[in-house]
């Protein structure tokens, strides 16, 4: 039985206003799916959360992008690689919990969540991610690296 321990690395995005001190910041963990079972037929799941604080008045509307795989230059599906460079492995995440809706940067097949953020109340978002089954790829830990970008 062959088993990977994965991790996602977040490339975080702040976006600040132009001029004074009114901004809006983003915090997002590393996402880990954990040790990576091929023989299973249910995949891997994980999830996480994305917190965005804005301190303008009126409070604006915050859209929550994620970018494409580091890796595969895509959303469907993003990949991880292998840090020895040679195997990747396929993952997605999404808006929803039942995996229905990859989340994008709103091109077509991809969704963005968009919210408006009242100073001092945290918009806390979850990402949701799942890895397919039946990868048969090395031993070892993979990454990519994801940018998340709030427009406002």
């Amino acid at each position: 039985m062959k088993s990977a321990r994965l991790l996602i690395l977040w490339t975080l995005l702040q976006a600040f206003a132009t001029g004074a001190e009114a901004a809006c910041i983003v915090a997002a963990p590393r996402l880990s799916f954990g040790p990576y079972d091929p023989l299973s037929a249910a995949g891997s799941t994980t999830s996480g959360v994305i917190i965005v604080l804005c301190d303008f008045v009126p409070p604006p509307n915050v859209t929550v992008m994620i970018g494409p795989s580091a890796n595969s230059g895509g959303f469907t599906p993003r990949r991880m690689l292998n840090a020895g460079g040679v195997d990747t492995l396929d993952y997605n995440l999404y808006v929803d919990p039942s995996s229905a809706i990859v989340w994008g940067d709103g091109r077509p097949g991809t969704g963005v969540r968009t919210n408006r953020v009242f100073r001092g109340k945290p918009w806390v978002l979850t990402v949701f991610g799942r890895m397919p089954p039946g990868q048969d790829v090395t031993p070892g830990n993979y990454i990519d690296n994801i940018a998340i970008t709030v427009n406002f």
